[in-house]
């Protein structure tokens, strides 16, 4: 697969869910295509580039959505382990090491990118479809951001997902529009 059919087309196969689930899946869905769009016809230093003051890329955002929806279907299913314990214990090394998921490394390239995001994005979507209860809840794990012994239902996962991936999808195409003009919608 090239580059430009990762960012043009949709990688997900229809579910085969209706109702709530379908919507939920939809919605994602519609999300991750303009964030993958912004990426169309960029090669991997464009990809790499800081276009404004922030310290994002286009193949970071993309790795950092990745990253947290893989995150946060490991929680669905396997509760905080998969968040990698208390984020109030965290050190420098491991702040830098998150870090690197919002730039592009040396040895990374936005066809691996794409490729990494595309399997999750089937992962993820799998989930849904078979999980028995969107109602189910797993414990937060200790972060300055989360109320302590709060729960989080997957469907609240689901739509933290989907905010997530909106919310960068929008980032993305600013720092695309400040690289060369294009843009995703408009």
């Amino acid at each position: 697969m090239t580059v430009d059919e990762a960012t043009t087309r949709d990688l997900s196969p229809a579910p085969a869910v209706t109702g709530e689930r379908a919507d939920l899946l939809a919605m994602l869905a519609k999300h991750r295509h303009f964030l993958r769009f912004t990426t169309r016809d960029l090669s991997d230093e464009q990809a790499g580039r800081r276009t404004t003051t922030s310290e994002l890329c286009l193949g970071g955002l993309i790795k950092h959505v990745t990253s947290a929806e893989r995150t946060w279907v490991g929680f669905i299913l396997d509760g905080k382990s998969a968040m990698g314990g208390d984020f109030t214990d965290m050190t420098e090394a491991d702040w830098a090491r998150r870090a690197d998921e919002f730039r592009m490394l040396p040895d990374e390239t936005l066809a691996g990118v794409l490729t990494d995001y595309a399997d999750v994005a089937r992962r993820t979507d799998e989930v849904v479809t078979t999980l028995p209860d969107l109602d189910a809840t797993q414990e937060l794990p200790k972060a300055p951001w989360f109320q302590p012994e709060n729960r989080w239902s997957a469907r609240r996962v689901l739509m933290h997902i989907i905010t997530e991936t909106a919310q960068h999808a929008g980032h993305a195409d600013i720092i695309r529009e400040s690289l060369d003009g294009a843009k995703s919608m408009g």
